[in-house]
Formats: C-alpha cells, sequence, structure tokens
C-alpha cells in the first residue's frame, strides 16, 4: 500500500474518531460527575474532552488535505 493512501485513510480515521468523541460527550459526562474527584472539576473535564475532539478532526484534516489526490 502506497504511504499516501494509508496516510490518506489515517486521516479519515481520525476524523471519524473525533466525531466520536463529539457524540460520546453528553453519554459519558453523567458517569465523571458520579466520580467524587471529578464533581468539581466538570467544567474543566468537559472542556478537555471537546478539545481532544477538535485535536483530532484538525489532525485528521490535515492530513486528508495533505494526501489528497488531485
Amino acid at each position: 500500500m502506497d504511504k499516501k493512501v494509508f496516510t490518506f485513510y489515517y486521516g479519515i480515521v481520525l476524523i471519524a474518531v473525533g466525531l466520536g468523541v463529539f457524540y460520546r460527550i453528553p453519554q459519558i459526562m453523567p458517569r465523571v460527575a458520579a466520580l467524587d474527584f471529578f464533581s468539581g472539576k466538570l467544567i474543566f473535564v468537559k472542556f478537555c474532552f471537546y478539545v481532544l475532539g477538535i485535536l483530532l478532526i484538525l489532525a485528521g484534516g490535515i492530513r486528508v488535505f495533505k494526501n489528497h489526490k488531485k
């Protein structure tokens, strides 16, 4: 398999995982809130999850853009 093709599909996977993070945040936050350690830090935890999702989508978008066959 060509390295450009692999990197292109890897970028698509990163974008999908980033979107999956956004999809799962509302389902995971009640579980995180139930833990005593994170009860006062929910805004920070939610912020970190959203930043993680944004970075995954951004990294995937860069890989797809750079390796897109014209």
